[in-house]
């Protein structure tokens, strides 16, 4: 007789993980117990003979539940205690030292699908069906370990039917947490924007509404959606004018793949990752012709779509006669999701027409996570929902909390190796968000047992609220900060999720807080555990009025052109090729006179290198877009418009030792702009691009002797500039890189932080290295 203390960490919490160790333990001939720790790993004693425990540990290996994931086992010999019987002991309150983690919200699977929609079963038509299998997780948690106390679940007691399958070891529902039914659990409830009641099946009354054209904000797992019908362009229309998204795209739910395939491509990759347990939005290339309405997208040639996640959703298109949804976020631009019922009924009365709401409670907002497919990679855009708090591994270990950048915001938690995201936090220029992003700071640490920091990382910019938080934070809590400069994050990212250690580095993107005091956005670096460096860059070029550049791209390609143009010749270049740009500027033709009296006497300038700003400026001379309303709205216009090209026109960006002089690729567009067509000139700018970050990329790899090249920032998801990166360096015989679960953005800078913190605390890089 022999027995030992066997510790499990990893997603074994949530999981069935614990009636499955009690099935293997009776089928090995087994006695002891199993338990959840207050940390989210499992503690197992097992007595039996020593080719039985064997067996048993094996199997746990071999035949864990499909949503188990097992990063460390390790076992102990203890003196045998003469146990009677194998049996799931109550879980243990305390804290622990381990890194285990409870798993996402994931989506109904398919036994619980089949029931629903079973008129024999006792939840038939129950939106709130789960089984251990699926359900929310994150959304609904407040502590560890996950049982059903220390969730939003406590305010519904279970019936005896539910309890008796929560009790029973053998059934699907053992131990789910949220397991409820028609007589115990949550229900919902359909209102007017007032805030009256109608009576009613709340859910098919919901679908009738929407049927009839009316904008019904729907409570769901992580948050509250505005969900109108997605076939009829004037509702469309009507939910852009109440909620200020002039531009932006909706996101939409479709009852099925099918639907999907009959509007957009879809490839295997893509297909897997609509039908996973994740259920993120995924970014498909519409189909020719586009049969929904364009101001779903508006100028864009790709659709986010999602498949239905919850039972909520199943039963709304059940009643319904559509079969697209417009299914997006409730609230303001760069506010918070609304999450709960009496905000709901505050902020959104203007928005929607009415209310489908459920009484319990989202702990822990969610966004739904966006996903791209880019040269047949996955490019996370938003990891949120269904992501959350799944870690990233890291080679340091240490307690840090990495704020991340302003805009797209996540931060991040490191203990034990390991990089734990937040869901998406959002524009943390916004107070509210901000507020947001304190709170979840709060629950991560509680969730993680976390109750100091060896470090906190920020961002270098001074003016970001993040930072002025992890200032505030390191006073508060007594810990050191370390401020790093964004485009190195960028490109830690990278070596963090591909466990390099050296690497050349394209990083490009909108706007980082460069170490000079300019904007930087098109780089190429060095960053191994011994240097970072900044090796080469588009040439600096003005941005009159600095920030106002980004949303008015105009005021971007005027400086930028103006490199190379007198003030007199760029007036007659804006006035001859792209005219209705000037009629954007908030004060049209005056502030036009303004900008080029600026660039004359070189007052209120700022210097860039952003590869975003010079996409954006292509997009105003083509007569693409001549504002931004929304994040990289004219670059993603620049991309769908250059996706029609064909011919390459062999556009170059010549270099110049460390300058990629970015004014010549304008001076060549302008030669060809009455001769050439647009899509040709628009497809020819992002191949020249991708060659003059490729070539320098490759000379500096050879220089350096590496043989990796990494790619970050959001220009990152760019399928032209990606595809012809990597195919120039794989032609090459080194090897490309970009991130598949790190969102490339800066809703991944948390990533590249703690890893450069690691680099920091164990002595490779000094704080002067990162900041200068």
């Amino acid at each position: 007789m022999r027995a030992y203390i066997i510790h499990v960490n990893g997603i074994v919490q949530a999981v069935g993980f614990r009636p499955f160790v009690y099935r293997i333990a009776h089928e090995n001939d087994l006695k002891g117990y199993v338990k959840n720790l207050g940390d989210a790993g499992v503690e197992i004693v097992v007595e039996g003979r020593n080719e039985d425990i064997e067996a048993f540990i094996r199997d746990i290996y071999r035949k864990k539940p499909p949503l188990a994931r097992i990063d460390k086992l390790e076992k102990k010999e203890i003196p045998p205690q003469g146990f009677a019987e194998f049996y799931i002991e109550k879980s243990s309150r305390g804290g622990g030292a381990g890194d285990s983690i409870i798993p996402p919200d994931i989506a109904i699977c398919e036994d619980c699908l089949r029931e629903l929609f079973d008129p024999t079963n006792k939840r038939y038509m129950y939106p709130f069906i789960v089984c251990t299998n699926c359900g929310p997780r994150f959304t609904i948690i407040e502590d560890l370990p996950y049982d059903r106390e220390n969730t939003t679940m406590r305010e519904f007691p279970m019936c005896d039917f539910c309890e008796g399958e929560y009790k029973d070891p053998l059934n699907r529902r053992y131990h789910a947490e949220p397991v409820c039914c028609p007589v115990c659990g949550p229900s919902y409830r359909l209102y007017t924007k007032e805030g009256e009641e109608i009576t009613g099946d709340p859910l098919r009354k919901a679908a009738e509404l929407i049927d009839k054209g009316y904008i019904v904000a729907i409570k769901g797992i992580g948050g509250i959606h505005l969900a109108c019908d997605a076939t009829r362009e004037d509702v469309v229309a009507e939910l852009r004018r109440r909620t200020f998204r002039k531009a932006k795209p909706f996101a939409i739910m479709a009852e099925s793949l099918e639907t999907v395939k009959s509007f957009a491509y879809v490839s295997r990759e893509e297909e897997e990752e609509l039908t996973s347990y994740r259920r993120p939005i995924v970014t498909l290339r519409k189909r020719e012709p586009f049969p929904l309405p364009e101001n779903l997208a508006p100028g864009l040639h790709t659709i986010g779509v999602m498949l239905p996640y919850a039972g909520t959703h199943y039963i709304l298109f059940h009643w319904s006669k559509t079969k697209v949804y417009v299914m997006t976020s409730a609230n303001y631009p760069g506010m918070p999701m609304v999450k709960d019922n009496d905000k709901a009924f505050e902020e959104l009365k203007d928005i929607a027409d009415y209310l489908l709401l459920h009484n319990r409670k989202i702990l822990n907002r969610a966004d739904d996570s966006v996903v791209k497919f880019v040269d047949g990679r996955r490019a996370v855009i938003r990891r949120s929902r269904g992501f959350v708090p799944l870690p990233i591994e890291i080679p340091f270990s240490y307690r840090g909390l990495a704020v991340g950048a302003e805009l797209m915001n996540a931060f991040g938690v490191a203990k034990n190796g390991k990089v734990y995201p937040s869901q998406y936090i959002g524009n943390t220029g916004k107070v509210e968000v901000l507020e947001f992003m304190r709170e979840a700071i709060g629950h991560f640490m509680r969730i993680l047992r976390v109750n100091e920091f060896d470090l906190i990382i920020a961002d270098l910019h001074p003016g970001y609220n993040t930072t002025k938080l992890a200032m505030e934070l390191a006073n508060e809590l007594n810990v050191e900060l370390l401020q790093v400069q964004h485009h190195y994050t960028h490109i830690a990212s990278v070596l963090a999720e591909k466990n390099l250690e050296g690497a050349i580095g394209i990083a490009v993107d909108g706007v980082g807080y460069g170490t000079d005091g300019n904007v930087w956005g098109g780089e190429v670096l060095y960053l191994s555990y011994e240097d970072v460096e900044r090796l080469a860059h588009i040439d600096y070029y003005p941005l009159p009025g600095g920030d106002l550049a980004s949303y008015y791209p105009l005021r971007a390609l005027m400086g930028i052109l103006s490199k190379v143009y007198s003030v007199e010749e760029l007036e007659g270049i804006i006035e001859k090729c792209c005219p209705k740009a000037i009629d954007s500027l908030k004060y049209g033709k005056v502030e036009f006179s303004v900008v080029l009296n600026q660039l004359a006497k070189g007052i209120n300038l700022a210097y860039a290198s952003s590869t975003g700003r010079v996409l954006d400026s292509l997009a105003v001379l083509l007569n693409i877009a001549s504002r931004r309303h929304y994040e990289g709205e004219p670059a993603m216009k620049l991309e769908s418009f250059a996706m029609k090209g064909k011919n390459d026109l062999k556009f170059e960006v010549p270099v110049e030792g460390e300058l990629m002089k970015i004014e010549e690729l304008f001076v060549q567009a302008l030669e060809v702009l009455e001769g050439a067509s647009p899509a040709d000139i628009a497809y020819s700018v992002h191949l020249a691009l991708a060659r003059a970050f490729s070539e320098v990329a490759l000379e500096k790899a050879r220089e350096f002797g590496v043989k990796d090249v990494v790619m970050s920032g959001g220009v990152a998801y760019n399928e032209l500039i990606v595809k012809t990166v990597r195919k120039a360096v794989e032609s090459n015989g080194l090897n490309f890189h970009v991130t598949e679960e790190v969102p490339r953005g800066d809703n991944g800078i948390n990533v590249g932080q703690a890893f450069l913190g690691g680099l920091y605390l164990e002595g490779y890089l000094t704080r002067e290295d990162l900041m200068l």
